[in-house]
């Protein structure tokens, strides 16, 4: 099968090592099926694998991919969710982990093929496109996490959003403002900040820049550039959610804030299958929809890589197979 892949890692030069070529269609383990993609979205996760980041360097070659819509056995328009069935008991499969990590341990899905079990593939609603649709599970259901389950905002609530253009930001802002909730977000340009506005946002501010109150819960996933600004931002006893650490993962840790505001610090991880089926009612009933800032054959690959790498994207990246 035709497949976007990592040769080998390489910390230094990242890009040198992706080759869109052939790899063996991947093995159907009993009672798994194959689901033939019609549209895979770029995520931060598969620059981290072609540096390789947590990998073992004998799993190399490696197909990317981390999320993809397509066709399952019976035709039906399916997305691959990453987590397999949780143990019985279990009421939150993304805390039963690595085991129950389904896409970190098989090929990516930037490829014609991949293969999973049945309880992996979640509907996907017929008012979106293949290439929206690829956009739903690494970032879309994790914003929707962030906010309604691990921030427990309600309506009327203040969420600061950390960033405005990248897949994350995109899907926090639109979520946000469908759910009723009063949304700012920082961005380091004007024309990042207007594309936030134009998603829902009610107030924009530039990097750092001190906002008009306190607000209920700050979601940041961008790291040590932040981290200072997010606790400066939120009120006595409401909520950080850690999302990620896009620009590092060793902050100032600013312990005596933490402890006399009583800041409730929050990791949140991918989210379950509730969840996504909260989400999909939340977007049914409001029309929102992800944001694909650029669709393109799978061939050119390495263009969208590219533009992953420095920064340069509005909303999500999407590669197609023909």
């Amino acid at each position: 099968m035709r497949a976007v892949y990592a040769s080998a890692p390489d910390p230094e030069d990242p890009l040198s090592a992706l080759v869109v070529g052939h790899r063996p269609d991947p093995e159907t383990p009993p009672g798994w099926v194959r689901v033939r993609v019609r549209a895979a979205s770029l995520n931060h996760k598969d620059l981290w694998t072609l540096r390789g980041v947590g990998i073992n360097h004998d799993q190399y070659p490696r197909v990317l991919g981390c999320e993809a819509a397509g066709e399952g056995p019976d035709g039906g328009r399916v997305v691959l969710y990453p987590l397999r069935e949780s143990p019985p008991g279990t009421s939150d499969e993304t805390l039963v982990m690595p085991e129950a990590q389904l896409a970190g341990a098989r090929p990516g899905t930037l490829a014609e093929y991949f293969v999973a079990p049945p309880a992996s593939l979640l509907p996907v609603p017929e008012h979106l496109s293949w290439e929206e649709a690829a956009c739903l599970v690494c970032t879309w259901l994790p914003a929707y996490r962030m906010l309604f389950t691990k921030a427990a905002l309600s309506p009327g609530d203040t969420v600061l959003v950390q960033g405005a253009a990248g897949g994350l930001s995109t899907a926090l802002i639109s979520l946000a403002a469908a759910g009723g909730l009063r949304t700012w977000v920082t961005g380091r340009t004007a024309d990042k900040r207007d594309l936030a506005r134009g998603l829902g946002a009610n107030a924009t501010f530039e990097p750092g820049a001190a906002l008009p109150e306190p607000v209920d819960a700050v979601i940041d996933s961008v790291g040590r550039e932040t981290w200072t600004h997010s606790l400066r931002s939120v009120r006595h006893g409401g909520t950080v959610v850690v999302a990620g650490a896009t620009t590092g993962d060793v902050p100032p840790a600013r312990l005596h804030r933490i402890y006399f505001h009583q800041i409730k610090i929050v990791g949140s991880f991918s989210g379950t299958r509730e969840e996504y089926g909260r989400m999909l009612t939340l977007m049914r009933t409001t029309g929102i929809k992800p944001l694909v800032d650029q669709v393109l054959p799978a061939a050119e690959a390495r263009v969208a890589f590219k533009r992953l790498a420095d920064g340069d994207v509005r909303g999500n990246l999407v590669l197609t197979w023909s």
